[in-house]
């Protein structure tokens, strides 16, 4: 045991070392002093702080423990071991330890905010809305906690509110460094494209190396008619390099660990996929990869599932029970998230959100995996030269015409890309309404974000090529009165124009398709999951190709259902083949009673031939990184058949 002279000495020390920065030095005094001194109450909290600060999580849980036992009305003990246990994913414990420092304190609107993060991580978003309310009635000049409950709320789905709340942080101070891009979030949320453009190219015009926003605003630049697809590629290869800039100094501070052994690039080993997306929940995506990895031959691949997002639902239990590993990386920093991947050591790390929202684009550039495909979430390159392949088809990116325009090398599957999973309790199709006398009901039921106004003013034609017809859209988070005036000033009439607010249970929503006639695909960026909807209830698709994937996954799933008369080349081809669809009543009958055999005879619902497809995807990528090439060349130059001989 030290003296206590020796013991102060040594306090002093690690106290300075402490307060310069110096982490690790400090860390090995505080630790001396607690070996030493069991009961040094300012040992345990401060050596427990320094580890919190250099990652060291269960040395911090376990100093912060002990001074939480030897000073128990410590809330900085308590509030430092809430903290720490949250990084670790304990969001149970940390929200006991933080309650507990409230007790004691509760006027500490620190506290309170601390609190409040917890359960957003926890996915309690009422209850943290509540605590981030309580931490501003005591500090209500708080940009900070103001932008938090905002980002809190948008969670929730209370973008209204959210963008309130980012609007009262600026106001409070302009300068604070989320308030603007996370209000852009929320905009987007209400479909307030441009001025959620708006406020990001702002926002980065002060904090240009925020990689965050910067991903973010990829993905909301696909939803103007007017982008160009040069300018959007170039514009991702930027953020591309942004990216590479910040690893390479990061690795400058911290060099990466070799690959795992178990990382051996063996061509026919059983591969360690990991699968990384906010999304594994009662999200499209999800809907999509479940069919998938129901059918992966588990002789031949390890499935790990990396979720990152407060909501885990019953989507995500079905998803965890196909994984023999589960992650929820909500609340962890790049550091975190890179060191537990690289422990995990999959062979492939497969991204499934692109630049959407709650991805993790910059992680990729440090290279956690050998190979790293995107897939699925995201209908463009994402400009990273650290990802490898990206998986898509022959008709959302043609060989010879997509390829220059993506950092990763194209794979193709030799037939659509995505396999559809129909909800089980999906109702039977119904009758044409026209059939009934209604009058003739175009529709779309996708993001209003999608729905421009070069959108709106291409079904304002559709309209008057079909004299007597109306426009039906229904969608979340609608600004009705907006969106009736963009409709009128597109060229659509009052008395030909509905609305149907979005919600209600999965039966009610696909049960409105009945509603409709025939559904609109928006331009450029097309439905996924809504057009495999209206087609598994019986309605025809119109889709307008355009040059970029966004602008072709109509032409692919129509093309999978054998329906490729209704994807048209131009816009007016776009009004013919709609028009023709709503002159014959006969014809379109007996087309709606007889499309949902033929989605569930098509590749779409094909899962086992399409798990082998992706399985064969897979194992391509991974031989082409041990040297074979062969298998990855033949998917991403897909050979086309040769014509028939005549008979």
């Amino acid at each position: 045991m030290l003296s206590p002279p020796k013991g102060q000495a040594l306090m002093q020390q690690a106290l300075q070392h402490h307060k310069a920065g110096r982490w690790a030095q400090a860390a090995a005094l505080y630790g001396e002093l607690c070996r030493s001194q069991p009961m040094h109450f300012e040992a345990h909290l401060y050596g427990g702080g320094v580890a919190l600060q250099l990652g060291r999580l269960e040395e911090a849980a376990r100093c912060l423990t002990r001074a939480a036992q030897i000073n128990p009305r410590s809330t900085q003990a308590l509030v430092w071991l809430g903290v720490a246990l949250a990084q670790a994913g304990e969001c149970a414990g940390a929200e006991q330890q933080l309650r507990a420092a409230l007790k004691i304190d509760p006027a500490s609107h620190e506290t309170w905010a601390h609190l409040a993060s917890v359960l957003v991580i926890g996915g309690k978003l009422d209850d943290a809305n509540g605590a981030y309310r309580k931490a501003l009635s005591i500090l209500p000049n708080s940009a900070q906690y103001w932008t938090s409950l905002g980002s809190a709320l948008q969670i929730a789905g209370r973008g209204g509110e959210s963008v309130e709340c980012h609007t009262r942080a600026l106001s409070i101070d302009p300068k604070e460094p989320k308030a603007q891009a996370n209000r852009a979030q929320a905009l987007l949320s209400l479909h307030r494209v441009a001025e959620a453009l708006d406020d990001f190219d702002s926002h980065l015009r002060r904090f240009p190396d925020d990689l965050s926003a910067s991903s973010f605003r990829l993905f909301l630049l696909h939803y103007p008619a007017e982008i160009r697809r040069d300018w959007l590629a170039e514009e991702h290869r930027a953020f591309g390099r942004k990216a590479a800039a910040a690893a390479q100094a990061a690795r400058r501070l911290k060099p990466a660990p070799a690959n795992p052994s178990r990382n051996a690039a063996e061509p026919g080993k059983r591969l360690r996929v990991a699968f990384l997306s906010p999304d594994l929940r009662g999200h499209s995506v999800a809907y999509f990869l479940e069919p998938l990895l129901s059918h992966l031959d588990r002789s031949l691949f390890e499935v790990v599932l990396y979720h990152d997002h407060p909501v885990v639902d019953g989507t995500s239990d079905r998803l965890r029970s196909q994984a023999s590993l589960w992650r929820n990386f909500i609340g962890k920093t790049q550091d975190q998230v890179e060191a537990q991947i690289r422990a995990d050591a999959p062979d492939i790390l497969v991204d499934l959100a692109g630049h959407t929202g709650f991805n993790r684009m910059p992680l990729y550039a440090l290279r956690p995996a050998p190979v790293q495909i995107t897939y699925l979430g995201y209908p463009n390159t994402t400009g990273l030269a650290e990802m490898d392949f990206r998986l898509t088809d022959g008709i959302a990116d043609p060989e010879g015409d997509s390829d220059a325009f993506h950092t990763e090398k194209l794979v193709r599957f030799s037939s659509c890309a995505w396999t559809y999973s129909p909800a089980p309790d999906a109702p039977e199709p119904a009758p044409a309404p026209c059939l009934a006398g209604e009058p003739f009901t175009f529709g779309s039921f996708n993001s209003l974000s999608k729905v421009n106004d070069a959108t709106l003013r291409l079904w304002a034609e559709v309209l008057r090529a079909v004299p007597g017809s109306r426009l039906l859209l229904k969608t979340f988070a609608i600004d009705e009165p907006l969106l009736r005036r963009r409709a009128e000033a597109a060229g659509i009439p009052k008395d030909q124009f509905l609305v149907l607010p979005g919600g209600g249970t999965t039966v009610e929503h696909l049960g409105a398709y009945s509603r409709l006639d025939v559904a609109l695909d928006p331009f450029p960026y097309h439905g996924t999951t809504t057009t495999c909807e209206a087609l598994w209830m019986g309605v025809p698709v119109v889709s307008l190709k355009g040059d970029r994937h966004s602008a072709r996954v109509g032409a692919s799933l129509l093309a999978a259902v054998g329906h490729s008369e209704w994807t048209a080349a131009d816009p007016a081809a776009y009004v013919r083949v709609a028009a023709e669809l709503a002159s014959d009543r006969a014809r379109l009958a007996a087309t709606r009673a007889r499309l949902r055999e033929e989605m569930r005879a098509s590749v779409l619902l094909d899962h086992v031939a399409q798990s082998r497809r992706f399985s064969a995807a897979l194992r391509a990528c991974w031989q082409s990184h041990c040297g074979q090439s062969a298998a990855v060349d033949a998917l991403i130059h897909p050979q086309t058949p040769p014509p028939p001989t005549p008979a």
